[in-house]
């Protein structure tokens, strides 16, 4: 009955759900005529019985490439079937390649699924992070197949939220084979909500195994050297609404001692980027644009990256990360930071990062990180530090030696993953 009601329930906000994924925006890909994916009319993919990764968006299909990879390495016949939600997330599975085939996911109505897996015959379903959905589960339960959640993240808030809403977690919670999670606190709160300890397992974030992509170093040292390799740079990334005045604000504290220095501007959402262009344009900054080459660079305050996916090669150019979505409240609960320490950079963040507080907890033991708590503190952070290599140098070894401590995730994910691989 519970499923019913909110099957019903998702069928009156359904229209609101495809307007969001179907509104064009600038920097976004259109779903195009691809968009019956999203009720499971989807092509089969090629070979027999794939392993279903569904990965919502471009972060979580980011940080399971790394797994994918080894996958592939390891069980080179093994068929992938990748699945997101959205385009730009599609767009990012389109960057693996043969590695994988990609589907829209279907909408969570119980007979979009049923055409889906009667189509494409997995073996398996595996979720990235805490993408939990209740006609999912049970569609992929009355087929047979292994659920795993990898990678799995349960912030106090959400558990909290949960909670509130215990009957409906327990319909969740009832459909999943494994939960493979980050950390222990993590692991704690899953249990704490109702699923059995010894369904759960720590096997550690996935994200830890970053491997610098072939070509990296030497493409971001070419950026630098376009961008100015003497001057001063340094990074915004991830950065939200309400947040990218308050790093503008910082950098024209940092220009009035630094006047050569560079602020590489990286908005989370490319819905966004126009918006934070005029933006830096209103606040008097001369700004390129990474989509606009021609700009003669040095002469350049600002450098806004309307790219996706190249978080890594502009961390790779960059002096030292700030990473967003932590100076606005509590609305967003900060990004990772694991992506500048695998690079040996300093890390700053803002106050609000309970999205991310083991990582970010490990990194300011470690002296890697360091926490700002507004504009001015962040300018004058920025500040020292450009004035230091030393401590910069200094920063960024201690960051690296928390992603290299923490190694060795996948490993453990795909020995729990084994009996999945081999189902049927």
């Amino acid at each position: 009955m519970l499923r019913f009601l909110y099957t019903c329930l998702l069928t009156l906000v359904a229209p609101v759900l495809l307007l969001s994924l179907y509104k064009k925006r600038p920097g976004v890909p259109p779903v195009g005529k691809r968009w019956k994916e999203h009720f499971g009319f989807s092509p089969r993919v090629q070979g027999h019985q794939p392993l279903w990764i569904h990965a919502v968006s471009v972060g979580e299909t980011l940080a399971v490439t790394p797994l994918i990879k080894v996958l592939k390495a390891r069980y080179p016949t093994l068929p992938i079937l990748l699945t997101t939600t959205t385009a730009t997330g599609a767009e990012q599975a389109a960057r693996l390649g043969e590695l994988v085939e990609h589907r829209y996911m279907p909408l969570d109505f119980p007979w979009a699924l049923r055409l889906f897996l009667k189509k494409q015959q997995p073996r398996a379903l595996c979720i990235m992070e805490t993408e939990l959905w209740p006609n999912t589960l049970a569609a992929a339960r009355q087929a047979g197949l292994p659920v795993t959640v990898l990678n799995a993240r349960l912030s106090e808030r959400s558990c909290q939220r949960y909670a509130k809403v215990q009957p409906l977690f327990h319909l969740l919670a009832n459909h999943l084979d494994r939960v493979l999670c980050q950390h222990r606190d993590d692991a704690d709160r899953f249990i704490r909500l109702g699923v059995p300890s010894q369904a759960v397992q720590i096997t550690g974030s996935i994200k830890f195994d970053i491997s610098l992509p072939e070509g990296l170093i030497q493409a971001s040292t070419a950026l630098r050297e376009e961008l100015g390799s003497q001057r001063p740079v340094w990074i915004a990334a991830s950065t939200h609404a309400g947040e990218d005045e308050q790093v503008l604000e910082a950098h024209r504290q940092v220009l009035a001692s630094h006047p050569d220095t560079l602020l590489i501007l990286v908005p989370r959402h490319p819905e966004r980027f126009d918006a934070v262009h005029a933006l830096c344009l209103q606040h008097g900054f001369t700004t390129a644009r990474r989509t606009q080459p021609e700009t003669l660079l040095a002469e350049q305050q600002i450098y806004l990256a309307d790219t996706m996916g190249e978080m890594m090669l502009l961390l790779g150019a960059c002096d030292l990360a700030f990473v967003g979505g932590s100076l606005i409240g509590d609305k967003v609960g900060g990004h990772n930071l694991l992506e500048p320490a695998a690079l040996a950079k300093p890390v700053l963040t803002g106050p609000s990062y309970y999205n991310f507080t083991d990582i970010t907890t490990q990194l300011l033991n470690a002296g890697g990180a360091e926490v700002i708590h507004d504009s001015k503190g962040l300018a004058e952070t920025v500040t020292r530090l450009l004035e230091s290599p030393e401590t910069q140098s200094q920063m960024g070894q201690a960051a690296l030696a928390v992603v290299n401590a923490n190694q060795g995730a996948i490993e453990r994910t795909l020995t729990a993953l084994t009996a999945s691989i081999s189902a049927r």
